[in-house]
């Protein structure tokens, strides 16, 4: 599903290149549940925004499905953004003065989808991370761990193959934590793709597969 081919990022710093990447090969079949560790600065998270399609690798092949991301258009990634690749970050980034309902309607208000089918979607995500009592309810009114709930809703309500969370329990106490990794592991037990960024050794322990980066380069990848 997913084949990185000598991954490089770059960035400019104070007039000076800064290599987030560095010829980063990987693939990571339909159905797989992997953690990315490594320490601060290691390029974790630009590693997730490029397998999003929010970035662009300044050299490399990224091939989603089969197809060439770089071949495509602007409108054709924003596409599979909203199709194919459910994202989850540790902030939640829920817009605070809607609903949860209205926080997991954007999406498909975005994609256009007409008012019944998302009244439909809104009511079987919600219900799928056990929030339904709390629909009408706003990001202030609810713990982290909803909101957490309700950003996981929002992700799946597209009903995309692939989810990629970076730092999901960062914010969360630990038994909201494991509530959400619990929640995650049962939908890639469904047979979602899930990829997490996560510092925390625990929560990475628990994916079959796990790779590691430092210095923006792949020093293991684990099977167990």
């Amino acid at each position: 599903m997913i084949e990185l081919r000598d991954i490089a990022r770059a960035f400019i710093v104070g007039g000076r290149p800064v290599h987030a990447l560095r010829g980063v090969t990987l693939s990571v079949r339909a159905g797989e549940h992997v953690a990315i560790m490594g320490p601060s600065g290691s390029g974790k998270s630009t590693l997730l925004h490029l397998l999003g399609c929010l970035d662009r690798p300044t050299a490399g092949s990224y091939r989603l499905e089969g197809r060439e991301t770089a071949d495509l258009g602007e409108g054709e990634l924003s596409s599979i953004r909203r199709h194919k690749i459910g994202f989850v970050f540790q902030s939640f980034h829920l817009v605070p003065r809607l609903t949860a309902a209205g926080n997991v309607e954007l999406p498909m208000v975005f994609a256009g989808l007409p008012r019944a089918e998302r009244a439909e979607r809104i009511e079987r995500a919600l219900g799928a991370v056990g929030l339904q009592p709390r629909a009408g309810h706003r990001p202030d009114q609810l713990s982290g761990g909803e909101r957490q709930r309700v950003a996981i809703a929002r992700a799946m309500v597209m009903e995309p193959p692939i989810l990629l969370a970076d730092e999901p329990t960062g914010n969360l106490d630990s038994r909201a934590g494991l509530e959400i990794v619990e929640l995650l592991e049962a939908m890639n037990a469904s047979g979602l793709t899930l990829l997490v960024v996560t510092h925390d050794g625990g929560i990475g322990g628990r994916a079959p597969r796990c790779v590691r980066l430092a210095d923006g380069v792949v020093v293991a990848d684990e099977r167990r």
